[in-house]
């Protein structure tokens, strides 16, 4: 290069799933010459599903009327605030002012950097989830905050340890990352749960920033935390159509929170993009609208989902909750498990079976490593894979371990 990268950019790498990714289709191109089948993915949370058929058509209808290919306002159409907010009191008995309580996102994951950018100055602090989604740690280390980690423990039902934070030095902290339903765990969310993150935003002047993508997902009752009272003063809640409505490509979004907050969420998208395209956002609107229908079909089929992936759970012997919500599910490794690899060295226990079951039966199950030091015991299986997949990868993992048992019967 001509110039060296931004200092900054020394405290992230590449996301572990785009160099997994790029292992992985190394290993295709290697296992089609040799006739082998390709690579079953069980990793990332992509939904394989269709959209309600409302958003594909008000899509095509909305793209080819004249007009509609022009710039967009930055806080995105009446439409689609007001469709939000409709979603938000239909659902979580929220009421959100769609004209000031209201951003629409291109994906919640924007929401993250954008809060970030917004209100993180340099040696700032953020409470970050140990184990959590990866993107909240590197946003504050792209603003140069320091991440600051609390742990979430299988003891306390992946919850935080409200006794240990009071505990913790807290000065400097401006913002805390909170994820229910959890990604990686599946611990559900409560309203006790909640009422306790406001209280503890609201005593020590932290801002709470709740990430809400997978609440309709094989949970009945979906729960914002802005539905506790008081929470505007100190929550800001991210959500998004990718997970609950099979749209992770669209690119849908939002944040919702106090007039004051979002303005200055605003303040910064306004320099970085434009409007989100028209017939994107009409769509994104007929989506909002379905039913409970809708959720009832769509978890019938992750519950199929689900029990089939805790049957390769029980083949590689990993322990889980049979009742996770969310997307995933989330196994332990214990010593002494059959899939470990006693050549491993200082390799995790979740990145050893994953790596073994990767390189021997051709299927790619998440190590928890990624999420922090809390998940290295831990794998993850994303429901995101139709069951025949799913059954296929019990299988090639089922094969894998009898001849694994077979070659340890003949050495014993």
């Amino acid at each position: 290069m001509i110039i060296a990268p931004a200092k900054r950019t020394e405290s992230v790498q590449e996301y572990y799933f785009s160099r997994k990714l790029k292992e992985m289709e190394r290993m295709n191109s290697e296992r089609e010459a040799s006739g082998q089948d390709r690579i079953i993915n069980l990793g990332i949370g992509a939904p394989d599903g269709m959209p309600p058929a409302a958003a594909i058509e008000a899509l095509k209808e909305s793209a080819s009327m004249p007009g509609n290919h022009a710039y967009q306002s930055y806080t995105g159409i009446p439409q689609l605030r007001q469709a939000f907010a409709d979603w938000y009191a239909k659902y979580y008995g929220v009421v959100l002012d769609p004209a000031r309580e209201i951003q629409p996102l291109v994906g919640s994951k924007e929401g993250i950097l954008l809060i970030s950018l917004a209100f993180l100055d340099k040696g700032d602090r953020v409470l970050v989830p140990d184990p959590g989604y990866p993107t909240y740690s590197s946003a504050t280390a792209l603003t140069e905050a320091e991440l600051v980690p609390y742990d979430l423990l299988m003891e306390n039902g992946w919850q935080p340890d409200f006794d240990a934070l009071e505990r913790m030095d807290l000065s400097g902290v401006k913002i805390m990352w909170t994820n229910y339903p959890n990604m990686p765990t599946g611990a559900p969310a409560t309203m006790e749960l909640y009422e306790r993150l406001v209280d503890f935003g609201r005593r020590h002047g932290i801002l709470v920033c709740n990430d809400n993508p997978y609440s309709f997902i094989l949970n009945d009752n979906p729960l914002s935390i802005l539905s506790v009272p008081g929470a505007k003063e100190c929550c800001v809640e991210l959500n998004s159509l990718s997970k609950a409505h099979n749209m992770s490509g669209w690119r849908i979004g939002m944040a919702a929170a106090d007039a004051g907050i979002i303005s200055q969420i605003l303040k910064v998208k306004s320099q970085m993009d434009s409007g989100m395209f028209k017939p994107l956002q009409l769509a994104a609107a007929a989506a909002l609208a379905q039913g409970p229908e809708w959720f009832a079909n769509l978890n019938a089929e992750y519950r199929r989902r689900r029990e089939l992936a805790g049957r390769i759970f029980d083949i590689i012997g990993a322990e889980y909750d049979r009742n996770s919500s969310g997307m995933f599910l989330w196994g332990r490794i214990s010593p002494g498990n059959g899939f470990l690899d006693a050549a491993a060295g200082d390799a995790s226990f979740g990145e050893q079976v994953s790596d073994r079951i990767l390189y021997n039966a051709g299927v790619f199950i998440t190590p928890g490593f990624i999420f922090g030091k809390n998940g290295r015991d831990y794998i993850r299986i994303s429901l995101c894979a139709k069951p025949e997949i799913l059954e296929l990868a019990a299988g090639k993992i089922g094969d894998m371990k009898k001849q694994h048992d077979a070659v340890s019967q003949m050495k014993g």
